[in-house]
C-alpha cells in the first residue's frame, strides 16, 4: 500500500454546455518520503489536483487516499503553501506561525508551543524578523513564514503549489536551497506543483508532467537519479542532468504543440518584413520609416559614462556607475544580473523615461533626453488598455508612427505584426478577455509595429510559466530575425539570455551597478531551445553565467573606493 494513492480521480467544473472537463482519470502512487515533482502548463489542472490532495475540493469520481484512509476534507497532517503567501498582515511573523501551532498543538503548554514556534522561525532562516510584520517583509521571506507554518504543524506530507513563482531569481534559489534543506532533514514527503523544469530536477527524486487541459492526465514519470546535495552549477557538468533536462523539456514542448496550448497557435503568412531597397509585402509606410534609419552600423546605441543617482534621506545613492557599453546596428544583447543590480534603471535611461544623473545614452547619432516612438518598449507586465480590443491597442502606437499613412496602409502594418506574434485569429478580442500570454504578445507586437530604431524589453516573460515563456521566447526570435531590430532585453534567466543574444552583458550587484563581464554568445542563428540544449557549446556558456551570478550573489566582490567622479555626481545631486 502506497503512503498517498489517487485512483482514477476525475475533476470538472460548471454544468451542460459550460462544462470543463479539468482532471480525467487520475492514478498516481507516492512512497512515504519520497520528493515527487508536478511539472505543466498554466490551466492544466496542477492547482486542482494539489487541492484535491489538500482535501479542499471533492473530486467528481475516484479516491485520494492517505495512508489507506480516503482524505475527506482539509487536516493538518497536509500542510499546504500557496504560490500567493496568505498571511495575516495584522500578527508579526512569530503571531502568523503560531497561530497554526496553538490549533495543532493546543494541548501543550505556552513555552512549549513557543518553543515549537520559533524553532520552525529558525529553520528558514527568519529568528531575526520574528517581530516583523507582513508589510515589513520582501516576498521571499514573506514565503519563508508560509513555508515555516507548513512545516510547524508537523504535517505528514507537504503540498507546495508553486510557491517560488513570483519570486526573483537569486531568492527563489535560496528558498529551493531552503527546501531542499529541509526535505533532507525532516524527510518529509513532499509534493512540488511547478512549472520550472530545473527546479523539479534540483529539488525532487521523481518528475511527473501533467498534460494540458482540459481532460488533463499524468504523463511518463521522469526519475532523478543524482546525488544529494545537489549543486546547480556543479550539475551543468552533469550528464544524467544534461539528459533528463533534455527529455522532459522536450516531452514538454512536444505536448504542448500537440494540444495547441492555449489555442495561441498560428500559421505565419509567408509576408516579406522591413527590408530597405527590397521589395516586399509591407505597406509604403513602414518602408519610408524604415529608410529613415541611418546606416552607420559600429557604434548605433552608445552608453557613454552613464551613472545615475537618486537622493535619499542619506544621502545620494549612486545607483548605476559609470555604465559604458556600445551596440551594432541590429545586435541584439541580454542584460542580466540579481534583482536591485540597475538593470531596468539602464533600460529606462535608454527609453528616455528616467533621466541621466551624468553621462549620455546616444541612439543613432543623437543624444536620448525624453520618451519617443523611435524606441520600442515591451515591459514586463503588458499594460494594455483592457477595454480596447487587440488591434486597437497597436493602433495607438502606429496612428502617432505614421500620422501620413492612408488608413489602409495603417490597418496592413497592425494585422501584420499581430499575425507575426500569432494572434492572426484574436486581433479584435478585448485585451481583458485574453491570457497572459496573448497580452504580452500584444504588447510586442505594438512595439515592432512602431518600426524603432531600438527595441528595449524588461523582464518581457518574466510574469509568465515557462512554457508560454518558451513559446514567446521564439515567437520573439522568428519577428526580431525578420526585422533585425537592434534589442536590448533585461531578463535574470540564464537561459533566456543565451537563446537570444548575440552578447550578454553581465552586471555587478548595486548600488554602484556596472559592466562586470560581457559573454559573446558564438552559438548559430536561428536558435530553438531544443536546438540550443543538444549544442556542445550551451552548457559552456551557461556555466560562465552561473558563475558570474554565484560570485556576486553576496554583493560586489570587489569593493571600490569613494572615486573623484562620485564626489562630483554628489554635487549634481544635492544642485
Amino acid at each position: 500500500m502506497s503512503f498517498l494513492e489517487l485512483k482514477n480521480v476525475s475533476k470538472s467544473y460548471g454544468k451542460g454546455v459550460e462544462k470543463t472537463e479539468v482532471l480525467s482519470n487520475i492514478n498516481l502512487s507516492i512512497e512515504e518520503g519520497e520528493f515527487v515533482a508536478i511539472v505543466g502548463f498554466s490551466g492544466s489542472g496542477k492547482t486542482t489536483l494539489i487541492s484535491a490532495i489538500a482535501g479542499l475540493i471533492e473530486p467528481d469520481e475516484g479516491e485520494i487516499t492517505l495512508k489507506g484512509k480516503k482524505i475527506d476534507g482539509a487536516g493538518p497532517e497536509r500542510g499546504l503553501v500557496f504560490q500567493s503567501y496568505s498571511l495575516f498582515p495584522w500578527m508579526t511573523v512569530h503571531g502568523n506561525v503560531a497561530l497554526a501551532v496553538d490549533q495543532v498543538f493546543g494541548k501543550k503548554s505556552a513555552s512549549e508551543r513557543k518553543a515549537h514556534t520559533d524553532k520552525y522561525i529558525a529553520m528558514v532562516g527568519l529568528d531575526h524578523a520574528a517581530s516583523r510584520y507582513p508589510s515589513e517583509l520582501s516576498g521571499g521571506m514573506r514565503q519563508r513564514v508560509a513555508v515555516a507554518r507548513a512545516l510547524a504543524m508537523r504535517p505528514e506530507i507537504i503540498l507546495l503549489d508553486e510557491p517560488l513563482s513570483a519570486l526573483d531569481a537569486l531568492t527563489r534559489a535560496n528558498l529551493q536551497d531552503e527546501i531542499a534543506h529541509i526535505s533532507q532533514e525532516e524527510k518529509k514527503t513532499i509534493i512540488l506543483i511547478t512549472n520550472d523544469v530545473d527546479e523539479a530536477i534540483l529539488l525532487a527524486d521523481r518528475i511527473i508532467p501533467l498534460t494540458p487541459g482540459p481532460n488533463a492526465e499524468l504523463g511518463p514519470d521522469f526519475i532523478v537519479d543524482i546525488e544529494r546535495p545537489r549543486d546547480r552549477t556543479a550539475m551543468n557538468h552533469n550528464e544524467a542532468f544534461k539528459v533528463l533536462r533534455r527529455d522532459v523539456t522536450k516531452y514538454l514542448m512536444d505536448v504542448g504543440i500537440k494540444a495547441g496550448v492555449e489555442d495561441e497557435s498560428f500559421q505565419l503568412p509567408n509576408v516579406q518584413p522591413i527590408s530597405v531597397g527590397q521589395k516586399n509585402k509591407l505597406p509604403k509606410a513602414a518602408l519610408e520609416v524604415a529608410k529613415a534609419k541611418s546606416l552607420e552600423t559600429d557604434r548605433y546605441v552608445e552608453f557613454s559614462k552613464v551613472f545615475k543617482v537618486y537622493p535619499t534621506p542619506e544621502g545620494p545613492l549612486t545607483v548605476v556607475d559609470d555604465f559604458n557599453l556600445k551596440l551594432r546596428q541590429g545586435e541584439f544583447i541580454s542584460v542580466i544580473g540579481h534583482s536591485g543590480c540597475g538593470k531596468s534603471t539602464v533600460l529606462t535611461m535608454a527609453a528616455g523615461l528616467n533621466d541621466v544623473t551624468k553621462g549620455a545614452v546616444i541612439l543613432d547619432g543623437r543624444e536620448v533626453a525624453s520618451a519617443g516612438p523611435d524606441r520600442g518598449v515591451v515591459f514586463q507586465a503588458p499594460s494594455l488598455f483592457p477595454w480596447l480590443s487587440a488591434r486597437e491597442n497597436v493602433a495607438l502606437g502606429v496612428e502617432r508612427v505614421y500620422p501620413h499613412a492612408s488608413a489602409a496602409e495603417r490597418k496592413d502594418i497592425i494585422e501584420y505584426y499581430l499575425s507575426r506574434v500569432g494572434l492572426g485569429d484574436s486581433m479584435d478580442k478585448k485585451a481583458a478577455g485574453l491570457s497572459n500570454g496573448m497580452k504580452q504578445r500584444v504588447g510586442i507586437a505594438r512595439a515592432f509595429a512602431l518600426s524603432p530604431k531600438l527595441l528595449l524589453l524588461d523582464e518581457p516573460f518574466g510574469m509568465l510559466d515557462s512554457l508560454t515563456r518558451w513559446e514567446l521566447q521564439e515567437v520573439l526570435m522568428d519577428v526580431w530575425k525578420k526585422t533585425q531590430v537592434t534589442a536590448i532585453c533585461v531578463t535574470h534567466d540564464v537561459d533566456e539570455a543565451i537563446l537570444l543574444a548575440d552578447r550578454v552583458i553581465m552586471m555587478s550587484n548595486g548600488p554602484h551597478a556596472t559592466v562586470g563581464k560581457i559573454l559573446e554568445v558564438d552559438l548559430p542563428r536561428p536558435r530553438t531551445r531544443k536546438a540550443l540544449l543538444e549544442h556542445p557549446r550551451y552548457y559552456e556558456l551557461r556555466e560562465q553565467l552561473l558563475t558570474f551570478l554565484e560570485e556576486y550573489e553576496g554583493g560586489d566582490p570587489v569593493e571600490e573606493e569613494t572615486s573623484k567622479e562620485e564626489e562630483e555626481l554628489k554635487q549634481v545631486v544635492n544642485g
